[in-house]
């Protein structure tokens, strides 16, 4: 039980820390009155159309996020195979090969579709 107190005199240092300085910053922080444009939506630059958010999008929007998240969570399974390509030797070349070979038939498969086009409204 003795090796406990160390930890619950690290934790309750911690807290009084953590609440010591959330305290003096709000004692010492800039307040302004007037927040003004603070509170109005902004997307990208633009002033929102409707002020609802119940507007509909493309569905090219979402299939082009769909697809980056895919490729960007799939880019990080190279990652193991690059630290230990030296032991996995040919074995290891041939599937990291075949893994891009497929991530390219994909991305192919996306621009053929149209996937990665994305128009505006407008035009």
């Amino acid at each position: 039980m003795q090796n406990y107190w160390y930890f619950f005199l690290f934790f309750i240092i911690s807290v009084i820390f953590s609440v010591g300085l959330l305290a003096a910053i709000s004692l010492i922080r800039y307040r302004r009155s007037n927040i003004g444009d603070k509170c109005a939506p902004y997307e990208c630059g633009v002033d929102p159309a409707t002020p609802t958010a119940r507007e509909s999008y493309s569905i090219r929007f979402y299939l082009l996020t769909l697809v980056f998240i895919v490729f960007e969570v799939e880019t990080f399974f190279l990652f193991p195979w690059a630290i230990v390509h030296d032991r996995l030797k040919l074995f290891g070349l041939i599937e990291a090969a075949i893994f891009v070979a497929i991530l390219l038939l994909g991305y192919v498969y996306a621009w053929k579709a149209g996937a990665l086009e994305f128009r505006r409204k407008d035009d």
